[in-house]
């Protein structure tokens, strides 16, 4: 088969042939139809120094994808030959004191698709049964294929109460406009969202946001003054991983604020504690899905109308691929897809 791999310690990704993969007892395999394009994969096609310490070549990439499962190994009983899957990205170990719980979201010893074994940039990938969620409704392909980041920011957007809520978010990328979606989905009052690329700005207003700040132009405190607010947001959800963005954040929290952060900062930076204690702040850091009542609620969600399609703004085939990753990087973009289907 055709697969996008890394073939060696140094930048850059090749399309060639590799191996079909072969079910074990409790995988499945699928037929790849739609992949998306992730910050991780940017980071293992450029070969920074997080991809050098992580990643071991040669290693088929990627983790987002949407396909049709065409093999079950022998102990498969629930997914079938036929079904539509798309798949959770996450491997647990299943036996850690987490995973015995059901806490499966925060194991420990978690390895990536596409991280640590190959991944779903490819025609098939293989993956325990466990680990493909299968739709039961009729979903966009492109849509589909996005659900890992979907799931991101459906399990930062519900992970405090929003009805009614007044919500910030800081970083308009694609997860954290689709949080804004789902926060104004789910019923919150005023809706507000920061970055500096006005393209994405824009994207978060065709999902509905009550404003959209360019922070390069104005503070989190104008926000509040153009939504009418004098007591400051009950709801952040941080998505840039940027130091000023949380700080910004905490000073326009309102007393006994809840704050989720999904946003990874590229190194440590201080934090003003004092008013996170002053101001009685909740903070929760999110790193994926809650396996599997995140997925239930995005399927739900969308089937009650959320809609996550402005989000997605290009489509190429997967032998375009160097396109694609240009294109993802250069940021005027929201999620990018690749089309696996032959033309």
């Amino acid at each position: 088969m055709k697969a996008l791999v890394k073939a060696t310690a140094a930048p850059g990704l090749q399309l060639t042939e590799v191996p079909d993969p072969v079910a074990g007892p409790g995988d499945v395999v699928v037929r790849v139809l739609r992949t998306g394009i992730c910050g991780t994969d940017l980071h293992i096609e450029s070969w920074d120094d997080w991809a050098a310490r992580t990643v071991t070549a040669p290693l088929v990439v990627g983790h987002e994808f949407v396909g049709e499962v065409v093999q079950t190994g022998s102990a498969v009983s629930a997914v079938k030959v036929g079904d539509l899957v798309s798949g959770e990205g996450h491997l647990v170990c299943g036996s850690c004191r987490n995973c015995k719980a059901g806490r499966r979201h925060l194991c420990a010893n978690t390895r990536g698709l596409g991280v640590h074994s190959d991944g779903a940039f490819a025609q098939y990938v293989v993956l325990p049964e466990q680990n493909a969620w299968v739709h039961r409704n009729e979903v966009d392909l492109d849509v589909a294929a996005v659900f890992d980041p979907l799931g991101n920011a459906v399990h930062t957007a519900l992970s405090f109460p929003v009805i009614g809520e007044d919500v910030l978010i800081t970083g308009a990328g694609p997860i954290g406009i689709m949080a804004a979606a789902v926060a104004r989905h789910a019923g919150a009052r005023h809706v507000a969202i920061t970055d500096i690329s006005e393209h994405r700005l824009e994207l978060a207003r065709k999902v509905g946001v009550d404003l959209a700040l360019n922070v390069a132009e104005g503070t989190v405190a104008d926000a509040q003054a153009k939504l009418g607010m004098s007591e400051g947001f009950d709801v952040g959800m941080e998505m840039s991983g940027k130091p000023t963005a949380l700080r910004e954040m905490i000073a326009n929290m309102a007393h006994g604020g809840r704050i989720a952060m999904l946003g990874l900062p590229a190194e440590q930076f201080p934090v003003d504690f004092g008013s996170v204690v002053l101001k009685m702040l909740h903070i929760k850091g999110i790193y994926g899905r809650e396996m599997y009542e995140t997925w239930y609620a995005m399927s739900v969600l969308l089937g009650a109308g959320l809609d996550i399609s402005p989000v997605i703004t290009h489509r190429f085939h997967y032998t375009e691929f160097d396109r694609a990753f240009a294109t993802t990087r250069q940021g005027n973009c929201g999620k990018v897809i690749l089309d696996w289907t032959e033309s």
